[in-house]
Parts: C-alpha cells; sequence; structure tokens
C-alpha cells in the first residue's frame, strides 16, 4: 500500500508545484489555446490560455512511478507498457499541440498522421503485452470484469489499437470545459487503483481457487503504482485546470490519459468493463459520433452541438454547472463498473 500511496502523493506534489511554472513558461513562449470559431461565443475568452499542459501530467506520472519503484520496490513489464502506451499517446498529443500552437489555428496534425503515430503505438504496446502475457497474467483473451474464453489470436493487436485510440479520441472529445476531462478521469484512474491493488491481494497465488485472478503480484502492484501516480498528477493538475481554467491539458494530456485508460483495460483484463466505468467518455463520442450520422444522412442535428457538454451550455446551463453534473455521470458510471466487478468476486466465492 506505501508504493501506492507514495506515487499518488509524489504525481500530486509534482503538479501542484510544478503547473504554475508551466503557466509562465508556456505563456513566455506563446503556447496560448486556439479556440474554434464554431465554437460557443463564451469560449473566446479562453483565447491564449496555455495548452499541453498534459506535459505537466506526464512528467508527474513518471516521476512519482519512477521514485517511488527506486525507493521501495522494482520495476515489472507490466509496468512499463503502462508507461510506454502513456508517453507515447502523450507524444502524438504534442505534436499535434504543437502544429496547433505554430500554425496558430484550432486543427493540429492531419488524421492519417495521428492515426500512424497511435497505431505505431498501439502495436509496441501490444507486442509487450504478447510477449509478457505469460509472466504478468495479462490475457490475449476478449475480457470484460475477467478473461472470457474467446480467444483473439493475431487479432489482438488489432484489438489492442482500437482500445487504446478509442479511449484517447474519447478523453480528447471530453476536454472541451474547463477541469471536466481532468476531474472525470480522477474517477476511472481511482478506479483502477482499486481494481489493480485488488487484484494483487486476491492472485491465485492466495486463493480462493473460485475467485482469484491469475495474474502475477508484482506486475498488478506495478500497475496500481502507475495508476496511482496518474491519479495524483491529474488531481494536483486539477487544481489549476477547474473553472476559470488557467492551463489546458491539450492533446497531449487527453491523448495520453486515454491511451493510458486503455492500457490499464487490457493489463487488468477488464477490456469491456472500461466501456461502463468510462459512461461518460462513451456518451460523449457517442453524442459526437451520432450527430454527424444524423447531419450527413439526414440533413438535421440531434444536438445544438456536440460533444453533448456543448448541447447543454446553448441550452443555457452555466459551464460549471455542466462540469459538475458530468462529474457526477462519471462517478456513477465508475461506481456502477466497481460494483459489477465486486458482485462477480462475491458471486463466485471471495470474501474480504
Amino acid at each position: 500500500m506505501r508504493l501506492v500511496l507514495g506515487a499518488a502523493a509524489i504525481g500530486l506534489t509534482v503538479t501542484l508545484l510544478g503547473t504554475p511554472v508551466a503557466i509562465r513558461l508556456f505563456r513566455a513562449w506563446g503556447w496560448g489555446q486556439r479556440i474554434r470559431e464554431d465554437g460557443p461565443h463564451t469560449h473566446m475568452e479562453k483565447m491564449g490560455t496555455p495548452t499541453a499542459g498534459g506535459i505537466v501530467i506526464l512528467v508527474a506520472l513518471v516521476t512519482g512511478y519512477v521514485v517511488t519503484n527506486i525507493i521501495f520496490g522494482g520495476f515489472t513489464p507490466a509496468g512499463m507498457s503502462l508507461i510506454l502506451a502513456t508517453i507515447g499517446f502523450g507524444a502524438v498529443g504534442f505534436l499535434d499541440d504543437f502544429v496547433k500552437v505554430h500554425r496558430r489555428r484550432s486543427l493540429g496534425l492531419s488524421m492519417s498522421a495521428k492515426f500512424i503515430g497511435t497505431a505505431a503505438v498501439s502495436l509496441a504496446f501490444a507486442i509487450l503485452v504478447v510477449h509478457y502475457s505469460s509472466s504478468t497474467g495479462t490475457s490475449t483473451q476478449l475480457s470484460f470484469i475477467r478473461e472470457t474464453p474467446i480467444k483473439l489470436g493475431i487479432v489482438f493487436y488489432l484489438w489492442a489499437f482500437i482500445i487504446l485510440t478509442a479511449a484517447s479520441h474519447s478523453v480528447n472529445l471530453t476536454d472541451g470545459l474547463d477541469g471536466l476531462a481532468s476531474g472525470s478521469s480522477i474517477f476511472l484512474l481511482s478506479a483502477y487503483v482499486f481494481i489493480a491493488f485488488w487484484q494483487f491481494r486476491h492472485t491465485c497465488a492466495v486463493g480462493p481457487a473460485t475467485a482469484c485472478y491469475p495474474v502475477d503480484q508484482e506486475a498488478m502492484l506495478d500497475t496500481a503504482v502507475v495508476a496511482a501516480a496518474a491519479m495524483g498528477a491529474v488531481a494536483g493538475f486539477l487544481w489549476w485546470n477547474a473553472a476559470p481554467a488557467r492551463i489546458f491539458m491539450g492533446d497531449t494530456g487527453a491523448l495520453a490519459l486515454g491511451g493510458l485508460f486503455g492500457a490499464l483495460a487490457i493489463g487488468t483484463n477488464t477490456q469491456l468493463l472500461l466501456v461502463i466505468m468510462g459512461g461518460l467518455f462513451v456518451i460523449e463520442t457517442m453524442s459526437v459520433i451520432l450527430q454527424v450520422i444524423s447531419f450527413r444522412g439526414f440533413g438535421r442535428r440531434i444536438f445544438r452541438m456536440s460533444p453533448i457538454h456543448h448541447h447543454f451550455e446553448l441550452a443555457g446551463w452555466p459551464e460549471f454547472t455542466v462540469i459538475v453534473r458530468f462529474w457526477i455521470v462519471a462517478g456513477l458510471c465508475v461506481a456502477v463498473g466497481l460494483g459489477l466487478y465486486y458482485a462477480d468476486f462475491i458471486a463466485r466465492g471471495g470474501s474480504g
């Protein structure tokens, strides 16, 4: 437990103290946010707010993970693969932010460039998972609360890309209001701290056999450390990102966090459970998909604007009201997911 708490504390401290420094530096460098002209007019006042704050989150996450393991424990392939996925997706997001700032526009990398970048990172992550699956316990089969009998085989590489990319883009779409994505991410990261540590406490090495998890103890503890470091990092960042935001995470932070969510779902064998626990991100993404289908197919819009948080803004809800209510939805989705997870454990004869 001290590893988990230590990682969270370090991540929190680094972003709490480091974000103000980043704000001053980004302002000096002219790293200001570009605002969509077709967005809510109230957002125009946010023009020029420092962006790419995800850099601070990444630094805090890596610092928390590395320092904690140097002092208390050791590194594992499971933890390192999660860090790889997070930094890789964060790098793609940074390039996107850099293009936006450099060219002074709200559009960054092309879709093809993003596709290639995220595909390369996802493939590298999947290769590591497959190579070390026998020692970490991470399954290459389809999983929900646990692994299912459905074997993916070589399709696993494509499945990993779909999970990581879908998760990263969903967080990116949600990151449209001050603190919305970061606050919602804390709920989900907290859930994965619990899941990874729960599996660490209930591996098949300690039983009971019917309810245990066939994973490696050290791998799951290291996974919990990564999730805790990220949770602390995002919590510290939210202090400065809460409305009115003094800095945005940008694509650097959004893609990194989304990539981490997908990697955690694969690493803990809870791939499809991510859809439930990350329900808010799914809702945001589906609102965009439905809007596009409706407009292109029927020439009509379902929402005033998508993602759906903008719909409620244009309907007259104050921005902070939208944020808090969406946080409630995010928390409820995580609660339902964890409830299902624990119910499965109890149903199989587990206790404690």
